[in-house]
């Protein structure tokens, strides 16, 4: 598999665009993670309301354990304050509430900031990454496989612009029917040049 241009030029775009790509992503992790944090902040409120509860309920069933056992008043005393402790541990419940919406509402601030802008990039980057290396895979494949260029002659004969062409040759279906082997050489490269690789080196013939 081969994952980089063999033209420096092109190999070194590449490599800033993948250095890049992962200065994206981290950027992306953390702000999202600043904005986890940022959010959770608003939970506050609701563990002063727990904690608030929770006091209040302590301090009510202290005091009804406190009165409990006084003589001749049996629960009569300690049934209000016990009474009262069932409201704090509403207002405490309450705040649990309010600590775990805010905490889920912030776990899906932070993945949806981190993840639309990390998806988009990353996924037209995969995408050319993917076809250069598919491209050149393949093509690798043919030149070490063969010295010859015919094939990829043709193929610039049908996939580059004619302006192009004809900066090599008048006539450049003539010289690759004729083998003309400087013609065919440059019409390779310039194919070779789009799958990022380069040509086999001249034989001594040529």
């Amino acid at each position: 598999m081969k994952l980089y241009s063999d033209l420096p030029a092109r190999r070194g775009v590449q490599v800033l665009a993948d250095l890049a790509m992962v200065a994206w992503v981290v950027l992306w992790v953390r702000v999202a993670q600043w904005v986890h944090e940022s959010t959770l902040r608003l939970a506050e409120p609701g563990h002063r309301l727990e904690s608030a509860g929770t006091g209040f309920t302590g301090r009510m069933t202290d005091a009804g354990n406190s009165v409990d056992d006084l003589p001749l008043l049996d629960d009569r005393i300690a049934a209000p304050f016990r009474s009262a402790a069932g409201v704090g541990e509403d207002f405490a419940s309450a705040g649990r509430d309010l600590v775990s919406a805010v905490e889920r509402f912030a776990t899906v601030l932070a993945l949806v900031t981190a993840v639309a802008p990390v998806v988009i990039v990353l996924g037209t980057w995969l995408v050319l990454r993917w076809r250069f290396v598919r491209r050149a895979t393949a093509a690798q494949r043919f030149v070490d496989a063969a010295p010859d260029l015919d094939l990829f002659a043709l193929r610039a004969m049908a996939n580059q612009p004619m302006q192009r062409l004809a900066r090599i040759s008048d006539d450049p279906a003539g010289a690759w029917r004729r083998g003309d082997r400087e013609v065919v050489r440059a019409l390779a490269v310039l194919e070779l040049k789009e799958s990022g690789l380069r040509p086999p080196p001249l034989s001594p013939a040529g």
